[in-house]
């Protein structure tokens, strides 16, 4: 049998900044990994990698991200703010080393855009700009923030106006097969994987046995 690492919160709390942040931010498992679009008022293009976004729900259509504190300038946080409009782009595996680059510290005055070699781009009203090499690309409208007490961060609630992705990549049923459009997941800050679609599972209920859908 393989040895059981055991850590109480002593141990976590004693653990070097940068491991410690590495253990939790990978013991939770694979994340999203987006990229989030905003422009300032002063037409300061930015773009940075996020790995906090998730549905809040279908009906309204919400989403949520974590921002980081505010007690230095979050340059996401502050676009949002002024222009009330925010984009998430997926991240693909053609794309990796770009997305990764815009988490660095760039002045508020470069654009992430031009700095990492990734393209604006522009589509109908929406104010903010989408990642032109994104296969998936969603259009928000600043909503509300909640305020995580504990810690700082902020939790941004945005609701979708619009969805562009590949027609290959969308299900009868809605589902949308994000190993098509070569889609990536994030663990922990710095590595990035690419998903296997095992399985699709019947929706479940009491005393019902669960089935494939995959191939419906």
């Amino acid at each position: 049998m393989k040895k059981i690492l055991h850590f109480d919160k002593t141990a976590i709390n004693a653990m070097e900044n940068r491991y410690r942040a590495n253990f939790i931010n990978s013991v939770t498992g694979y994340k999203s990994a987006n990229l989030i679009g905003t422009i300032s008022s002063d037409g300061i293009e930015n773009l940075a990698v996020f790995s906090s976004v998730t549905h809040l729900g279908s009906n309204p259509s919400l989403i949520g991200f974590i921002t980081r504190p505010t007690t230095v300038p979050r340059h996401t946080y502050k676009n949002i703010h002024q222009t009330k409009e925010f984009t998430v782009n997926h991240i693909h595996t053609d794309i990796i080393k770009n997305a990764h680059q815009t988490a660095a510290r760039y002045d508020e005055h470069i654009s992430e855009f031009d700095a990492v070699g990734l393209d604006a781009n522009y589509i109908d009203s929406c104010k903010a700009p989408f990642v032109a090499q994104a296969h998936i690309k969603i259009a928000c409208k600043f909503v509300n923030e909640y305020a995580i007490k504990e810690n700082g961060t902020v939790l941004i609630v945005g609701a979708i106006n619009e969805v562009f992705l590949p027609e290959s990549a969308l299900e009868n049923d809605g589902w949308i097969n994000l190993e098509a459009t070569k889609g990536v997941t994030i663990n922990g800050l710095d590595s990035y994987s690419k998903p296997q679609l095992l399985d699709r599972l019947s929706y479940a209920k009491p005393d019902h046995p669960i089935t494939s859908i995959r191939n419906k």
